[in-house]
């Protein structure tokens, strides 16, 4: 009676976050959407520069898959020990210092190393603020997940437009990312004295949960959702320089467009499963996306390939969601273990796709690549009834 009475007391006496820790919430979810697109617009050039062939650039891409896979059970970890924001800082700093350093590598061996820290990064600023967000949501007493990775993918079009326009005005990839290095580390600087602090996950309970059941078949389709995700940011510009004959200062612009429909599907995404349930959400919306992968590699034509990345950002926009959703709410296991298995698989999707990919091209070519990933999303599509049962 003692221990609880005084839980109770100590739970009563913790603040809690408020306005200021929901804004810095969206503004770092923001700049680690901005951060991670800027990326994109880099690959092209780095080919280039490297001499390398796609089969080889798929494994440096495998870098940063790995990168961020190896540091998610740690963060998790981390946040239990150190706090959100001090975790936050930490993966911040990191992928500052690895942006510019993608622009100055001249060997496949120093990119892999700087690919691997860049990822790491990626992973552990994608864990502490999502930990960070659950708390805030919480606090607010209304659903706000939504919102902030709405947030995420406006950051992904800033990034992916600044860097292309700076690129256009004749920059240097490293003039470019050292501009967009200085404005991201003011903006964490301005944010990280409303990041909170306090953390409610458990820093002691398992780093990973093996999945059983049917969360397996939720963790095989968040594994091609995030596949899909993956390949236009690192090769949707090298697809249109290859494929296209796109400049290579112009082909960021496929992935600003993809994020752009993106975003608008996030934003709007609790209205349209509102008004056409989450079955019809996920099979159409799986099949959009697949159908705009079909566009994109098929026909030869720039404003067919603008609507294919319009179609794939949009349809693929909401699925993600409709599966957390749907692991939260199975009986094979406890809602949250279900959770970090079906995200541990789905990032699975991200650490073997471009090598996948690359491996792909590399024995037929990129449009052969990117069709199997659109047949592997009408997977989704066939399993829409299954996992909205």
């Amino acid at each position: 009676m003692t221990t609880a009475s005084s839980s109770e007391h100590s739970l009563t006496e913790t603040p809690v976050p408020g306005r200021a820790q929901q804004h810095a919430t969206r503004l770092i979810f923001l700049l680690s959407g901005f951060a991670m697109a800027a990326w994109a617009p880099l690959v092209p050039f780095v080919k280039l520069r490297l001499a390398i062939s796609d089969g080889t650039l798929g494994l440096l891409l495998l870098c940063i898959g790995a990168g961020s896979t190896f540091s998610m059970p740690l963060t998790g970890f981390l946040t239990g020990k150190l706090g959100c924001k001090t975790v936050i800082l930490i993966a911040s700093v990191l992928l500052l210092l690895a942006l510019p350093l993608l622009t100055l590598m001249d060997s496949a061996a120093g990119m892999a190393v700087v690919l691997l820290v860049f990822g790491a990064a990626i992973g552990m600023i994608d864990v502490a603020m999502n930990v960070h967000a659950i708390v805030v949501e919480k606090a607010s007493g209304r659903a706000m997940m939504s919102g902030f990775h709405g947030f995420f993918s406006m950051g992904s079009i800033f990034g992916a437009l600044a860097v292309t326009g700076l690129l256009f005005f004749g920059l240097t990839p490293f003039e470019s990312v050292m501009l967009v290095v200085i404005l991201l580390a003011v903006l964490t600087v301005v944010t990280s004295p409303h990041l909170w602090r306090e953390t409610r996950h458990d820093g002691d309970g398992p780093i990973f949960v093996l999945p059983r059941g049917w969360v397996i078949l939720l963790g095989f389709l968040c594994f091609v959702m995030f596949l899909t995700e993956g390949s236009m940011l690192d090769w949707g510009a090298l697809f249109l320089t290859t494929e296209r004959g796109v400049a290579a200062h112009q082909a960021g612009l496929g992935y600003a467009v993809f994020s752009i429909a993106m975003t608008a599907g996030r934003l709007t995404g609790d209205k349209i499963i509102a008004a056409f349930g989450r079955y019809k959400v996920l099979m159409y919306g799986s099949l959009c996306a697949s159908l705009g992968l079909i566009l994109l590699t098929v026909v030869d034509n720039l404003w067919i390939a603008g609507l294919g990345f319009v179609m794939i950002g949009f349809g693929a926009s909401n699925l993600v969601p409709i599966m957390f959703s749907a692991a939260g709410n199975q009986t094979s296991m406890p809602a949250s273990m279900a959770i970090a298995s079906v995200t541990t698989l789905g990032y699975a999707g991200i650490l073997a796709g471009p090598a996948l990919i690359g491996f792909i091209a590399q024995v037929s070519s990129l449009s052969f690549a990117l069709g199997c990933v659109a047949a592997m999303m009408l997977c989704v599509t066939a399993c829409a009834r299954a996992v909205v049962r």
